[in-house]
């Protein structure tokens, strides 16, 4: 599929989505939100889809909002640009198949929000994560009031998102920001093989469990412990349950 702002590709039961504007770092504009949202409609519909890779082309993930692409817009104007950016957000932060943010170079402000909405982050070493929205009296959106501090806590997500700090893909790792730093020339293979990973257990029960895991902040124990039962009864007399246990079995024993 042909995109202005993402190549967008599918190999082996993954899809990958490069954020494609290199000369501006990728830069977040209103055709860019556009095009993720069109590749999110296609990755959910296709059942050969199994797991979703977000990454950047070029030296950035990407630097965050297009400022040229907001100039002049009216108060409505930009309102109307927020919750289409909210509600892409969201579809990523519950889409139902796991996402992995692949984070190379700079991952700033929406590219770096983009990023905490995924399931899983992978970061290569030298890539710079950052929060600069309080230095040009913005603030931040892509629900990082929340999915930062469910990763680092409240206290270092204050420090962060107060004093705008850039931080490098180790550190990411060690504050836990990030599943795991590696070295940027390896960091698609490393994306690239968990997503496999991922892909060999059940769609389903993954797509349940995630449903799950994004519940835990809305309902209370006892709702989510009696969604737990329904999950699980699902699973289990699901037409793949078999097979996934012959493939278990037959795994234990090599």
């Amino acid at each position: 599929m042909n995109y202005e702002c993402i190549i967008y590709e599918k190999q082996d039961g993954v899809a990958v989505i490069r954020l494609n504007r290199p000369q501006v770092l990728n830069a977040m504009n209103k055709q860019l939100w556009l095009d993720l949202e069109d590749a999110l409609n296609d990755a959910l519909e296709d059942t050969g889809v199994k797991a979703l890779i977000f990454t950047g082309e070029g030296r950035a993930f990407s630097t965050g909002a297009d400022l040229k692409d907001s100039k002049g817009r009216s108060l409505t104007a930009y309102r109307d640009y927020l919750v289409h950016l909210q509600e892409v957000s969201r579809r990523i932060i519950r889409f139902p198949k796991p996402t992995i943010a692949a984070v190379n170079g700079y991952a700033l402000g929406s590219g770096y929000e983009l990023s905490l909405a995924c399931d899983i982050r992978i970061a290569g070493e030298s890539a710079k994560f950052g929060s600069p929205e309080a230095r040009v009296s913005s603030s931040v959106t892509g629900g990082a009031m929340r999915l930062l501090q469910d990763l680092v806590g409240p206290g270092k997500a204050k420090e962060l998102l107060f004093t705008c700090d850039y931080i490098d893909g180790r550190e990411a790792e060690r504050i836990g920001l990030v599943n795991k730093a590696v070295p940027d020339d390896r960091l698609m293979e490393e994306a690239l093989a968990m997503a496999r990973k991922i892909t060999e257990n059940s769609a389903f029960s993954i797509s349940l469990i995630k449903k799950g895991l994004n519940m835990a902040h809305e309902v209370s124990l006892e709702a989510l412990m009696d969604y737990e039962v329904e999950a699980c009864l699902a699973t289990v007399s699901a037409p793949e349950r078999q097979d996934k246990l012959e493939e278990f079995a037959q795994r234990k024993k090599k």
